[in-house]
């Protein structure tokens, strides 16, 4: 992806090792997306679900990013975004777009939607309107799940931001209120239609910035879509894919919608609520 010359985000706020902040707890939501994502990778999650009653304290930690290119890509792609969700909205939507807050931390930090660790992965919080993300998690997309390229970096964080969009259309709210009526197989699947539709959200921003695309990115993205579905992330655990315990979609649902997205670049065609067929 080419991204010389593009101006980082002034919306990303960088928290160092420890900066925990005062909230205290991983909170439920954290808890499970933590247990998940051990289930699912294999990351020992243990010292961290042991700490999730104890406030962090520590005090005083400079906020200079441990990874100093990792958080200026990231500040660059959210850029991008930006720009891209701005247009959408006055052009597809009618009205204007305000942009999320990146959190890029060191280790393990909190929000109010719970903690978040490497391990948890990325993840965006409706309550404080800020997408978080350790870089490390680059990492391990590439290296424990065979994710590689800067454009599989970058699709990860369109996807977030893609939730803030949801966010700011009112659809999470809308689901979230239908999922606490709903049984849990029925609140998954509901999930995985958010899911879906965040990935479409994703296709078109990228079919916005082609024009900084390389060869290959496409389907580096593509590959990254795959190596993150419920399906594949079972069977790499070595567990028999159980369809009733899907919260994202398998890997040909999660890339064929973000291609969907891509090829249309209409936010009307990721309407996976309305979709008979996933």
């Amino acid at each position: 992806m080419r991204l010389r010359g593009i101006k980082g985000s002034r919306n990303v706020e960088v928290r160092g090792r420890g900066r925990a902040g005062a909230a205290g707890g991983i909170g439920v939501v954290g808890l499970l997306v933590v247990l998940a994502v051990g289930y699912f990778t294999g990351i020992d999650v243990t010292p961290l679900v042991q700490g999730a009653g104890q406030q962090q304290t520590q005090q005083g930690v400079p906020a200079q990013p441990a990874d100093p290119e990792g958080t200026q890509f990231a500040s660059q792609v959210l850029a991008t975004t930006e720009q891209v969700w701005t247009q959408i909205f006055a052009d597809q939507v009618g009205r204007a777009y305000t942009p999320p807050v990146l959190v890029v931390f060191d280790g393990v930090t909190q929000s109010p939607c719970g903690g978040a660790s490497g391990a948890t992965g990325p993840f965006y919080c409706p309550v404080d309107q800020k997408a978080y993300l350790d870089t490390q998690f680059f990492d391990m997309l590439s290296q424990r799940l065979g994710a590689d390229g800067d454009f599989a970096a970058a699709y990860v964080i369109a996807h977030e931001v893609a939730h803030h969009v949801q966010n700011q259309l009112g659809i999470l709210e809308q689901v979230n209120a239908a999922r606490q009526q709903a049984s849990t197989a029925e609140a998954n699947a509901l999930t995985v239609r958010l899911e879906l539709m965040a990935d479409c959200f994703s296709g078109v921003w990228a079919q916005s910035v082609r024009g900084l695309m390389e060869r290959g990115d496409l389907e580096e993205a593509l590959n990254a879509a795959r190596k993150i579905g419920d399906d594949y992330l079972q069977r790499q655990a070595g567990q028999v894919p159980q369809p009733h315990t899907f919260t994202h979609g398998t890997s040909e649902q999660r890339s064929g919608w973000f291609q969907r997205g891509y090829d249309s670049g209409q936010i009307d065609q990721c309407d996976t609520f309305a979709a008979q067929k996933l």
